[in-house]
């Protein structure tokens, strides 16, 4: 520390004035400036603490390259000025000299260096015993620093670890100009810098604590309350005529829900209006209401009204029932089956488990599917050549029409197949749905509306339900009272014969004698077709007129 530093304990004010700082310039030299830790290194004094001083010796006190000068010079020293302006003594000058440094002399109170005068390495600080010295005495001892005064006595103290100025002039030069020197002062920043500062950090703990919120809550949950996925484009709901959008808007105004009840037992069907503001439906569909049940008829528009049946025919499974009111309904388009063919697009519409106005699509997978439909013990089953199809198909379809890409019916939707049946139960379509053709329908519907029944179209022959051969069998005896082939029947005049085997119809190879039932009853009676038979070797084809079917005329009972 500086002598101005030190504490007051132990040394006497000075009365002198502050003596100016030395300037430590070589003789042979320019000033310069230099680097400042270059600078410090040149004026640093260290004390040598190497060992400790022994009695009667004098500590030692030395410079990295010797006395001299600070700069680091050995024998060219400067000379330090008393406060009065006169000379105070200098560096090794070998006289001793009161109150100046470099007196040899034991006892003068001046700095050795080597020999007394000598400038060498190796400066004496007054004797081992600092009796003699006058350094530290007091301003009326002596002149300048040296003087007589007595000195401390007693063993010196442990010399510091680096040596230090002794008063203002040997203080640590300032740093350079715009540097910033382990010494100089630091700059304290200003109020507006700290709440830049502040503002600044705040902003940034708020970004990052948003976006850890948004990184541990937002990312794990899924959420992001900033997320939309904009406004529904812009559209309409006109369709082509002839999509499946523009058939189904056309037809489903004309097609219809039944649904049905006799007592505790309820059902629920299809039907679409034609001409007349009649209703085609199927006749297992009001069935149970032929019994003295009741037909409640619901609108596409979901208007209601009741039914009555008009007529029935079992063995087509199809029906005619006549609502009360229409409610202008329109009625639909009817085609023509015959010119439908395997590969068609078709629409099948229809209440499926009450679900009105139900639209489903697929396409015409085969034709003349021979179908016998209902119950397995019902003594009189229906017999349908029906067009198959994979459009889906559920109960609560039935009656329904199946529409081509015209929007004409081209059948009644009637019957599915099944995997199995559970009791009581009812499976849904696996895509095997059957359509009564609408030809036949049409035939069945205008019979009926006109005379209350349909005929059924015959040939009058009894078939062999046993025969596994090819072909279907005319049976060899009588059956239940009737003939095998009815001499007068339509299939006895073209000629044929008990135990005739039956192998085509129209060019049509049959497979069962189901088939065959469902071919002839599509055929409206007076209608002519072709059978080709077998007769041991032989093989003909005969032509034969369809007649319809006679209703047994009732006997009177005798008493």
């Amino acid at each position: 520390m500086t002598d101005e530093t030190r504490p007051d304990e132990g040394r006497t004010p000075s009365d002198l004035p502050e003596p100016q700082r030395p300037d430590f310039l070589p003789a042979d030299e320019q000033r310069t400036t230099g680097d400042p830790q270059d600078r410090a290194q040149t004026e640093q004094l260290v004390w040598s603490s190497a060992a400790e001083p022994q009695p009667g010796s004098r500590p030692t006190f030395e410079s990295p390259s010797g006395w001299g000068d600070p700069s680091g010079r050995s024998g060219d020293t400067a000379i330090f000025s008393s406060p009065d302006g006169g000379p105070r003594g200098g560096y090794g000058s070998g006289a001793p000299s009161p109150g100046g440094y470099g007196s040899g002399a034991p006892g003068s109170g001046g700095y050795s260096s080597g020999a007394p005068g000598s400038g060498g390495s190796g400066q004496v600080y007054g004797d081992a015993s600092f009796g003699d010295s006058g350094f530290f005495s007091g301003p009326g001892n002596g002149s300048g620093h040296g003087g007589s005064g007595a000195g401390f006595g007693g063993p010196p103290p442990p010399p510091p670890g680096q040596a230090l100025g002794l008063g203002a002039g040997w203080a640590p030069p300032p740093p350079p100009s715009g540097g910033g020197g382990a010494g100089g002062a630091r700059r304290t920043p200003g109020t507006g810098v700290l709440v830049v500062l502040a503002i600044v950090i705040a902003l940034v703990a708020s970004t990052l604590g948003s976006v850890g919120t948004y990184l541990l809550t937002g990312s794990r949950s899924g959420t992001d309350p900033s997320f939309s996925l904009g406004p529904a484009p812009a559209g309409n709901t006109v369709r082509a005529p002839d999509s499946v959008a523009g058939v189904a808007s056309r037809v489903l105004p004309s097609v219809v829900s039944l649904e049905v009840e006799s007592g505790a037992d309820g059902g629920t069907g299809s039907g679409f209006l034609i001409k007349g503001g009649y209703v085609v439906t199927n006749n297992h569909v009001v069935a149970m209401a032929a019994q003295g049940g009741e037909i409640q008829i619901v609108f596409n528009n979901r208007k209601s009204t009741t039914g009555r049946i008009v007529g029935t025919d079992p063995g087509s499974d199809l029906a005619v029932v006549k609502p009360e009111e229409t409610f202008g309904t329109p009625e639909i388009t009817l085609g023509n089956s015959d010119e439908v063919v395997v590969g068609d697009p078709v629409i099948a519409i229809g209440s499926p488990l009450g679900l009105s106005g139900t639209v489903t699509t697929g396409i015409v997978s085969s034709l003349n599917r021979p179908v016998r439909a209902g119950e397995a013990n019902d003594p009189d089953p229906a017999f349908i050549s029906a067009i198959q199809t994979d459009a889906a198909i559920n109960p609560g379809n039935s009656g329904g029409p199946l529409v081509n890409a015209r929007g004409e019916v081209v059948g009644v939707n009637s019957a599915i197949a099944t995997l199995s049946r559970a009791v009581n139960g009812q499976s849904g379509s696996i895509g095997l749905g059957f359509a009564i053709p609408v030809n036949q329908a049409r035939r069945v519907a205008e019979e009926i509306v006109t005379t209350g029944k349909a005929r059924r179209s015959r040939i009058g022959v009894v078939l062999d339900q046993s025969f596994r051969g090819e072909g279907i069998r005319i049976a060899s005896q009588p059956s239940e009272g009737r003939q095998p082939v009815e001499p007068n029947g339509p299939a006895g005049k073209a000629g044929l014969k008990a135990g005739d085997v039956i192998v085509e119809m129209d060019g049509l190879k049959l497979q069962d004698g189901d088939e065959l039932i469902a071919l002839i009853r599509s055929k409206a009676p007076g209608s002519k077709i072709n059978l080709t038979y077998k007769r041991g070797s032989q093989e003909k084809t005969v032509t034969v007129t369809v007649e319809a079917e006679t209703e047994p005329t009732p006997t009177p009972t005798r008493s």
